[in-house]
């Protein structure tokens, strides 16, 4: 009896067509990997890099039904002037407050409070934003 062979014999005729398709089909999955990691790399970086103002709600407190008080931490840079818009919403979702409050104390961190006048009972207080602010 003998072997029966269900191919060509390997190395004797080269590659096959779905070989080097196959080949050229990963080579193009790499380079198109490599690129989308480096769009998604410099589109972070220039994310991150443009940031130079951030600001965060430390505490918010309900002082009455028409005012509530934010406490707000805002880093930036010492000599930067910043504006960063606070709301307060009602329990229907509904904006019932809004102030920017401009912060341009010459520090790195600034702890900033500020009483949002509402035009009814406030459920929360949230930061919208910050932006940097031009000086003069």
């Amino acid at each position: 009896m003998t072997a029966v062979r269900e191919g060509r014999p390997d190395g004797r005729y080269g590659r096959s067509a779905d070989q080097r398709a196959d080949r050229k089909l990963k080579i193009l999955g790499a380079v198109l990997g490599v690129a989308l990691l480096g769009v998604v790399g410099w589109s972070g970086w220039s994310y991150i890099a443009g940031q130079d103002l951030s600001g965060r709600v430390i505490t918010w407190n309900r002082v009455s039904d028409h005012a509530v008080k934010v406490h707000l931490e805002v880093v930036k840079g010492k000599d930067d002037t910043g504006v960063c818009t606070l709301r307060s919403q009602a329990d229907s979702g509904a904006e019932v407050g809004r102030k920017d409050v401009t912060v341009d104390a010459p520090k790195e961190q600034v702890d900033v409070e500020v009483t949002i006048r509402t035009t009814e009972r406030a459920t929360n207080a949230v930061l919208v934003g910050c932006t940097s602010a031009d000086r003069g």
